[in-house]
């Protein structure tokens, strides 16, 4: 008799399992590896990515570029993921995470296809990366931080390895110096958010400065506003969210009077309200009035008359550092402005910086605490991978500060974890000898990289590299200067050996993750969920289930 057919799944899903499945998922991930193959290193290319809405966005940051490619396949999105968790974790080295684990997949993708079982792949994987963590850990060169002046010098150095590979590397050695004074100015905790960036279009880029402070562009403003004036020593600020104008009747409001004594008294009353709020505005002392919400023309020109600055409509992150570094408290009422619960600073003034005019508040009351960099540059686009770069550079500082121990870059470090890992393989019988000597190729994907970004010939560099760790000279790696090798370590190119341990660590969980993936089901789209001829999805009209 005939078997009936069961059918589990609903009529459509895609099902697709075993090995062809796991070689294929490999083959997903080497095509995003390509994409940002060529951005790596000092001489990386960069990419012009157009999004949906026809937005440009040049980047060489591999996090960024992940982010803007919009993937669907999913064992590829791994990729992202780590490209992402690397950007938020660590700032730097995200196109190196993803070459890393797109290189681990495709060395070990011919054992797969030869019928290697992928969990024993995986325990190799495993293996290999609690080896190169530990080696990381025993070559790392601890910095001594009481010398604050070879501390410093770490650091700078440290940043502009970072921004070497970025739009901006022409001007490392200044913006390095740059970085490392704002992180130095932080609090011990180094938050992120304290540090502000303002892009200012026109000017050089050397033109960009630090303000010791904060600093934030000049808010709307009203008739009046010119005759406040623009700078105060010392300075109290206070910081609201209320609203200083008329406000328009509400709607549905009906006030019935019987004449027009009545209808003036309802007009004095709104005058005389707002009026109040002013007066005690102006007897807390206050010099500037910073607030969330609008002030309007008439409270403009009340505190033009009594000397006192103004700006409403404040955007919330600036009214969050004015009042982290200036101390007190974002009032919803004016009804209790004491002393307390203003901020204070030593010096404040409007500035114009290029064609915007920006409100600096110096010498906060509490000291270490907030910072502003103000960049200068041609392109809106060149000004935004400027600031990504500066991300980059700043987070690498903090995370220096806090794991005081660097490693060479410029594939030093990886030509010595593939030299340990080859010479352990040898050690060792069976299946895993050759895949963790497999795993000790796949990190020369570093070296090899730079050289072909470069356009040096990588076969001939890769060998003098080999021939030099192996006589026991740990830290030469590539100089894209000279087209040849040197010790990078004596050559300054430096790196937080942070970088390394977590960009090991996410490409080998994530090559291991699309290895033990063997079967991928893909339910269909549901039926309102398809397209129209129109391109918006069925079941979507403009409310009242009205079609577009």
């Amino acid at each position: 008799m005939m078997q009936p057919q069961i059918l589990l799944l609903k009529e459509g899903t895609d099902s697709s399992q075993g090995k062809p499945q796991v070689v294929s998922n490999i083959n997903a991930c080497q095509t995003i590896v390509d994409a940002v193959r060529t951005t790596l290193g000092p001489r990386g290319m960069d990419k012009l990515i157009v999004d949906g809405r026809g937005k440009a966005t040049i980047s060489n940051d591999g996090a960024t570029i992940m982010k803007l490619l919009d993937i669907v396949h999913p064992a590829a999105k791994t990729l992202v993921d780590i490209a992402r968790s690397q950007d938020a974790e660590v700032g730097d080295g995200t196109t190196s995470v993803v070459l890393l684990a797109g290189e681990f997949l495709k060395q070990l993708k011919p054992f797969v296809e030869e019928g290697v079982h992928p969990r024993i792949v995986i325990k190799a994987v495993r293996k290999a990366l609690s080896i190169c963590i530990e080696n990381i850990n025993k070559l790392a060169v601890k910095i001594e931080k009481s010398d604050s002046k070879e501390h410093r010098a770490l650091l700078e150095k440290c940043a502009a390895t970072a921004m070497s590979s970025k739009l901006i590397h022409q001007q490392k050695d200044f913006f390095s110096k740059m970085v490392v004074d704002a992180v130095l100015k932080l609090d011990d905790l180094l938050p992120l958010n304290m540090i502000g960036i303002k892009k200012v279009a026109g000017g050089a880029l050397e033109e960009s400065e630090l303000i010791d402070g904060v600093a934030f562009k000049k808010t709307f403003s009203y008739a009046g506003f010119e005759m406040q004036p623009k700078q105060y020593k010392p300075c109290k600020i206070a910081l609201l969210n209320i609203e200083l104008e008329l406000k328009a009747e509400r709607d549905n409001a009906e006030i019935r009077v019987d004449n027009v004594k009545e209808y003036q008294k309802i007009v004095d009353a709104e005058w005389q309200i707002l009026y109040d709020k002013l007066e005690k505005i102006h007897k807390s002392g206050a010099n500037v009035v910073l607030s969330k919400l609008p002030i309007g023309d008439v409270a403009t020109q009340y505190f033009a008359d009594r000397d006192m600055f103004c700006a409403g409509r404040v955007v919330e992150e600036d009214m969050r550092r004015t009042m982290k570094a200036c101390g007190g408290a974002v009032l919803t009422t004016v009804a209790d402005l004491k002393d307390n619960v203003m901020g204070k600073c030593d010096y404040f003034e409007e500035r114009q910086i290029g064609g915007e005019r920006f409100n600096v508040f110096q010498g906060c009351a509490i000291a270490q605490c907030s910072v502003t960099l103000v960049l200068r540059g041609g392109a809106e686009q060149f000004l935004e991978e400027t600031e990504r770069s500066l991300h980059d550079a700043i987070m690498i500082v903090r995370r220096t500060i806090k794991n005081d121990a660097v490693v060479a870059g410029g594939g030093a470090i990886e030509m010595e974890l593939s030299k340990i890992l080859r010479d352990y393989s040898r050690t060792i019988a069976g299946k895993e000898q050759l895949l963790i000597g497999a795993l000790a190729k796949a990190l020369e994907i570093i070296p090899r990289q730079l050289c072909d970004n470069a356009g040096f010939d990588a076969t001939n560099i890769l060998n003098k590299l080999r021939q030099k760790h192996a006589q026991g000279n740990v830290w030469y790696g590539v100089d894209i200067n000279k087209e040849h090798i040197a010790d990078n370590f004596e050559a300054c190119v430096w790196e937080p050996s942070i970088i390394k341990i977590n960009a090991l660590t996410a490409a080998c969980e994530a090559a291991s993750l699309i290895l033990s993936v063997d079967e991928t089901i893909k339910s269909p789209k549901s039926a309102n969920e398809m397209p129209q001829a129109g391109g918006m999805p069925a079941g979507m009209g403009r409310g009242m289930g009205r079609p577009y």
